[in-house]
């Protein structure tokens, strides 16, 4: 998970560049009804998701925050609060253990000055970013290109790629293939690689994927309560369940002076 902690690679606001689309469907300028009606706006697959969950009334929020519990394999990987600037410009997870890693837009932090900085920097921009994905498909760097159905739990599913323009973010090798339902619009599920650490090839022998579940709306806004993790691969789908996750008390918030900045004591986390 890397663009995942990847993902990462969306945080940064890069270049104003156009981002690599998928095709469009044309409508009749009359809806195909003959009254000259305005045509409804034509959406292209990652448009209908962020529309799906109101991407406009998350953006028009300066920050959120939600508490994560997120285990696997049985075993707690992270239990605490995770805060962000929606467009994922700066980050803060707060940890149960009392532990605090900070992203201020350039650097990462963690504090106190004891604690270990392994997986650090893969907490602060992987779970943000599953968080995340449903409003950030169109960001720039973003590659799209429309793959067949697919099938999740005997339901199908419609499937677009989604990769990422050189040198955006920490992991721009990372893909994913996203899974949007066709009743709702809503992001269903991603498959994906994790290229953080690793090159592409070995990362490509171990897909995984993350489910979406037990939506709810805050403030207008479609938001997952519930993760879960399985093995993936492209000739049999999903596999066996590897962790789960827990979203509670969403909060929109102005974050105070410092919120997320360097705390006086702490040690910058290198890649």
């Amino acid at each position: 998970m890397k663009k995942l902690s990847l993902l990462f690679a969306f945080l940064l606001l890069i270049s104003c560049k156009q981002n690599t689309s998928e095709e469009k469907i044309p409508v009749e300028p009359d809806n195909g009804i003959g009254d000259g009606a305005t045509p409804p706006p034509v959406f292209s697959f990652s448009e209908n998701i962020e529309e799906a969950h109101n991407k406009t009334a998350f953006m028009n929020k300066e920050a959120i925050s939600f508490d994560i519990n997120l285990k696997f394999g049985g075993k707690t990987r992270l239990e605490g609060k995770v805060s962000m600037i929606t467009n994922s410009s700066k980050v803060r997870v707060d940890k149960s253990d009392g532990t605090s890693i900070i992203y201020d837009g350039k650097e990462v932090f963690i504090t106190p000055e004891t604690a270990s900085t392994d997986g650090a920097r893969f907490d602060i921009f992987t779970w943000q970013y599953f968080f995340a994905m449903p409003f950030k498909l169109t960001d720039p760097g973003t590659v799209w290109k429309k793959e067949k159905n697919r099938i999740l739990d005997s339901i199908q599913y419609e499937t677009a790629r989604l990769s990422f323009e050189s040198n955006v973010g920490d992991s721009p090798d990372d893909w994913y293939i996203v899974y949007k339902d066709t009743e709702t619009n809503r992001l269903k599920a991603a498959a994906y690689i994790v290229t953080f650490g690793k090159e592409r090839d070995k990362a490509e022998e171990d897909p995984h994927a993350i489910v979406y579940s037990d939506y709810k709306n805050f403030e207008n806004v479609d938001l997952a309560t519930t993760w879960s993790f399985h093995n993936w691969n492209e000739e049999e789908g999903f596999g066996d369940k590897l962790g789960e996750a827990t979203l509670t008390n969403f909060n929109f918030f102005e974050p105070e002076d410092g919120y997320f900045e360097a705390p006086k004591a702490y040690k910058i986390v290198k890649k």
